[in-house]
Formats: C-alpha cells, structure tokens, sequence
C-alpha cells in the first residue's frame, strides 16, 4: 500500500479521490434509468417482465414473478442447518439492539388549558431491495428488514433479481422469511426500484425503498425520491483505521483488506502516528493479498483508494478522520475510547483491536447500512427511525387561547397574513363587539 505523510494537500487530494466515487457522478447512466423507470410508470408489469428477461435472462409472468411458501420451505432445506442457527442468533442480536431504539408518542398537558405532543406512526408499506447476481448477501436481508419490522411496518415487500433459473438463493430466501417479509418479487435493478415506487399491477406501491444496489440502483433511488422516501443512495464500501504505534499490523492490514475485497472501488485507509506501524501493515497487506480468493479485485482497489496516511499527532490524524467521515471507523490506540470522544464523523466506530469490522458487518446488532462518501458528517445508520413518522399534537382550549389570541394577530399581521390574523379573531368576535360596546 501506498505510504504519504499527512498534510494539507494530500488529505485534500485524497477526499476528490474519494469523492469521484459518489453515485452522484456517474451521469452516464442517468438516461438509461430514466428510460427504465418511464417504461415502468407507462406499462407496469408489462416492462417489469421484459426487463427482468433482458437482464437477468429469464421469462417470468404474474404466476412466476412471486415467490411461493413451497420455494421458501425448499430453500429451509438447501440451506446448511449451521448457518441457519448462526442466522437465527445474529437476527437475536440485530432485534435486541433495533429494540432499544423505538420511539414513543408523547403528550404534555398543562393547566393552562394547552396539550401538546408528538404522535408516533410507523409507516404503511415499505420496500426492500436485496442485491442478487454475483454476490449473496443475507446479512443485508437481516439488517434491512429486522428495523423496519421492529418500527411496526405493516407490509414489508422484498425485491430480488432471479438467478438464469427463475430461483432466488436459498440464503436469500430464508433470511427474508426469519426476518419477517411480508411478500418477496422476483425482480432486480432500476426496474424494481420503478415497480415499488410507482406500483404495479403485481407490485403494490410503497413509502419507502431501502437497501443497496449497483449505479443502476442508486441512481433509479435518487430519481423516484419524492415520490416514495428513500434511505439513501450508497455508495461502494470504505473503511479507515485509525492507530498508533501500539496496534498489530497483521490485525490492521486484515481489516483493511475485509473491506477492500466488496468491489474495485472500495476504499481502504489507514491513518497512523507510527511510520514504522505504516511499513510494517503494508507489508502485512501485501502478504494476504497473495493469499486470498480476491486478489484481482483487492489489488485494484488498494490501488485506487487504498493508502497509509502518516501523521505527525493523534489529532491530526483525528481531524483527518474526520474530514473524512469513513463508514466504518476502527480505532487501534493505547486509549482508543479517549480517541472516540473526539470523533465526529463516522458511521460505525470499532473500539479496540478485537472490535473488527465484520463483527458488524454479521452479528452483533447495530446496523450495518451505513453513509458512505463523507455523507456521515450528517447521516446516520440505518435504524428504527428511517421506519416512523411524526406528527405534532396540538390542543388548546378557548381560555389558552383567549390568553395569547393576540399575540397570534399581531404575529400574522406583522406578516401581512390577514387570513392567519382573521382565523384566531373570529373565534373571539363576539367578545370584541361587546369590548367594544362597552368602550366609553
């Protein structure tokens, strides 16, 4: 990996290099899925099914296109029964820790006649899109699906691109059944994400999409956004550690490598105040990757977005990190919770040598959606939260009212927003005829 001392310039080179990597740069695209999802909004089930047999290669219709209780009780028994528990006990760990982050009504009443609140509704429908293809992905099943159940979503429905066979992977499936799926569709790309958007005859339209995909994905996310919610438009994966002399480099250079391993445009970084810690993982970097299954993809990655930033002090380093906002965040220092504190922006922080990112990745609860491409200086990670909605509660009896009704005109009328003024004083018309008759 690449050795730079930290400064100015090269941490400013480094965030335009990460930032080429934002979906919100790849406009090449944006009239191909422009094209897909008017197609959609126009013919509905019609373009879903030519689609899905132009790109995934495979005729499906009305009565294919969903996924049975037969197809799910057979991928129950593809499905290796040691995965299944360890499925079943990160789900346990996923649930507990989404559990902790609901959110109640609340109600203030006052004896002045005033009650006020916040009502909390989760939302009706939501859609979840899981990748398919190449890569099988059932922790992202797990960790999209447990929030929104968990919220009191009513109808959670799943999209996924078939396999040549008209399948859906077993691990898929019975991730979405443990985690509580209300309805599962055969479909993938930007053509789901119209489907689900805007609905289909087979397709009921939803509030809200959730869950990763390729450029095609993003990009058809961002376009429907306002006509359902979105959680966001993800961009490829990134890791930064942080450490001092006092870290191991082969714990180091496997962490890094955990995440540059996702796609040729993952980023891995590893800030340190050690130049001899900075040698020592690289090297370390270099021996795994001779060693593991993706080599070709690890080695064009490190390439393009891997490097080991040297600094003079923790806190350059820091603000470094910072400037950053990495997605994942490890911290391998002599007092790492003391680095912690300082942290600002960072989807997940890893306290420690033994919090390793995959940790989170798989099993022990927080979420594993997370912002990427800076976006966690004002993003957060996927959560019960992104599955409710609130609504103010307002309640005034006519004495409360009487008491501030004309600081209410005043207010409206400073605005020249005489309707506003005129809707508080009707109320109090009579009262104001009698003051005024009784006015000397």
């Amino acid at each position: 990996m690449r050795i730079i001392d930290l400064n100015e310039t090269s941490r400013n080179n480094l965030l335009e290099d990460l930032l080429k990597r934002s979906p919100g740069q790849y406009g090449a695209y944006a009239g191909q899925v422009e094209a897909i999802l008017k197609d959609i909004k126009e013919k509905g089930d019609e373009a879903l099914f030519a689609y899905t047999e132009r790109f995934d290669g495979v005729r499906l219709d009305k009565d294919s296109f969903r996924v049975t209780p037969k197809e799910i009780r057979e991928a129950y028994e593809q499905v290796d029964p040691k995965l299944l528990a360890v499925m079943r006990r990160a789900l346990a760990n996923i649930r507990s820790y989404h559990e902790k982050q609901r959110r109640y009504s609340w109600f203030d009443s006052q004896p002045d006649g005033t009650l006020l609140g916040q009502k909390i509704t989760a939302l009706q429908s939501v859609g979840v899109y899981v990748p398919g293809g190449k890569a099988v992905y059932p922790s992202s099943v797990l960790m999209n699906i447990v929030p929104a159940k968990t919220a009191g979503v009513e109808q959670i429905v799943m999209t996924t691109p078939p396999g040549k066979d008209g399948k859906i992977s077993p691990n898929t499936l019975v991730a979405a059944s443990e985690a509580g799926a209300d309805v599962i569709y055969k479909a993938g790309g930007a053509q789901a994400i119209g489907a689900l958007a805007y609905g289909t005859a087979s397709i009921p339209k939803v509030d809200k999409i959730v869950g990763p995909g390729n450029i095609y994905v993003a990009l058809a996310k961002k376009a429907v956004y306002g006509f359902v919610s979105i959680d966001s438009i993800a961009g490829p994966s990134e890791i930064l550690v942080l450490a001092d002399e006092s870290a191991n480099p082969r714990f180091v250079a496997a962490d890094l490598l955990s995440q540059a391993e996702h796609d040729e445009m993952a980023s891995a970084i590893l800030i340190t105040t050690s130049r001899r810690l900075a040698e020592q993982v690289s090297a370390e970097t270099d021996r795994f990757v001779q060693k593991l299954s993706r080599r070709a993809i690890l080695e064009k990655s490190l390439e393009n977005y891997g490097c080991i930033l040297v600094a003079d002090s923790m806190d350059a380093a820091i603000e470094a990190a910072n400037a950053i906002a990495s997605e994942h965040l490890e911290i391998v220092t002599r007092d790492p919770f003391q680095v912690m504190t300082k942290i600002r922006n960072a989807g997940a922080i890893f306290i420690g040598e033994y919090a390793s990112e995959p940790l989170g990745d798989y099993f022990t609860g927080p979420n594993h959606v997370l912002p990427t491409n800076g976006t966690a200086r004002f993003f957060s990670p996927l959560s019960v939260d992104d599955f409710i909605k609130k609504s103010s509660i307002v309640y005034y009896s006519r004495e409360a009212l009487e008491a501030v009704h004309q600081d209410i005109i005043r207010f409206a009328n400073a605005e020249e927003l005489t309707a506003h003024a005129n809707s508080i004083a009707v109320r109090f018309a009579d009262q104001a005829d009698i003051q005024r008759r009784e006015e000397p």
